[in-house]
């Protein structure tokens, strides 16, 4: 029996996480999986030592806190690496556990597989060397980050994006159902508010998001829906459902028939542009945070589906500039005009060209099993 560590730290990483193993399965049904992820990685059959909501943590402040909590889960994970003489493992994104952990792990005997990669060609290039050195191989999902490592001269090969497999295979409630379910009105515009799936990202950027969404209520024709995750108690949210309708776990239902957006910068925006829903990126964090990121971020944009498409094609508000009034004006802008709105979606169709063909999960297994 093969035994293969995998490591995802966040929501994103474990649904991809748990297609590449349904996928590994598939190539070889003998294979065993143990690590952190989350309950989709435990449904494809992964031993959670840890699950992804006990180390999923937001800001510098956050991080350093956890610090010796975190240095005991990577002791754990070394024994256990050991114990089971393992020889392949795969880390998802998750950077700053992920790229500390292959150093501890690193071996002659084994081989480290990094899928998503981490955000290097934003911040920390001086991690390209800790890459270069204790990492075998990236499977990355933009084309871009392919150029950036051969140039770096690590092995580097583009899958494409699990994203558009798991917006192809899913199963979507007609329109009619969904807006029946959670009583919403169909002769209404319906903004969503996707604050993030982080604890401190809800609690930042949220109430701004819903005060703003309520305020423009009063003056136009909308109602208002949160996309929730159901890693956290219902009290994150529920001070809210006087306003919003909280739905947990809708996420495609709500980016396809929404009218508009307000989205939390990261992936969550590049799954907006595919399904060609116009929004604003609202970001939030702490002052120590922000002040040491944009210290270190070396590049304009924050949001992935900008950075893909390397031009600002989405408004992004970010800290202060994540007024209620200048949430409000771009919101309105999303909602009325029509150019504008045509616009964004033309752009959209655009970086839908840039994360390749279906099927990275199924690559990405092949190349790990080689």
């Amino acid at each position: 029996m093969k035994e293969i560590l995998i490591v995802a730290g966040e929501v994103s990483g474990d649904i991809h996480g748990s297609r590449l193993v349904d996928e590994l399965l598939k190539f070889d049904s003998s294979l065993k999986f143990f690590g952190i992820g989350g309950d989709r990685m435990r449904n494809s059959g992964v031993e959670l030592l840890h699950h992804v909501k006990d180390v999923s943590f937001l800001g510098f402040t956050e991080v350093i806190k956890h610090i010796p909590f975190m240095k005991r889960i990577k002791k754990e994970l070394q024994s256990e690496v050991e114990n089971r003489n393992i020889e392949k493992i795969i880390l998802i994104d998750y950077p700053g556990f992920n790229l500390s952990l292959a150093k501890n792990l690193f071996s002659a005997k084994r081989k480290i597989y990094y899928y998503i990669s981490p955000q290097i060609w934003a911040w920390g290039k001086n991690r390209v060397n800790t890459i270069k050195k204790y990492i075998h191989k990236m499977l990355v999902v933009f084309k871009f980050e392919e150029e950036f490592y051969n140039e770096h001269n690590i092995k580097a090969e583009f899958v494409g994006h699990p994203l558009l497999e798991s917006i192809n295979d899913y199963q979507f409630e007609s329109k009619e159902k969904f807006f029946e379910e959670f009583g919403f009105d169909k002769s209404k515009k319906l903004i969503t508010i996707f604050p993030g799936s982080r604890k401190q990202e809800i609690e930042k950027i949220l109430p701004i998001s819903i005060l703003t969404a309520s305020k423009l209520k009063q003056n136009l024709d909308i109602q208002i829906a949160v996309a929730a995750v159901s890693n956290f108690s219902d009290s994150l949210y529920h001070q809210f459902d006087k306003e919003a309708k909280i739905i947990y776990n809708r996420n495609y239902e709500l980016l396809k028939y929404s009218d508009a957006g307000i989205i939390k910068s990261g992936t969550s925006t590049l799954e907006a542009a595919l399904f060609q829903l116009p929004f604003v990126v609202v970001y939030k964090t702490s002052r120590l945070s922000y002040l040491l990121g944009k210290s270190l971020i070396k590049i304009d944009s924050i949001a992935l589906a900008n950075i893909v498409s390397r031009k600002k094609v989405v408004k992004e508000l970010i800290q202060h500039d994540a007024s209620v009034e200048k949430i409000s004006t771009e919101l309105k802008k999303l909602l009325v005009d029509e150019k504008y709105r045509e616009t964004l979606k033309r752009s959209f169709r655009e970086l839908k060209n840039e994360l390749g063909e279906l099927g990275a999960s199924r690559r990405a297994a092949e190349l790990i099993l080689k």
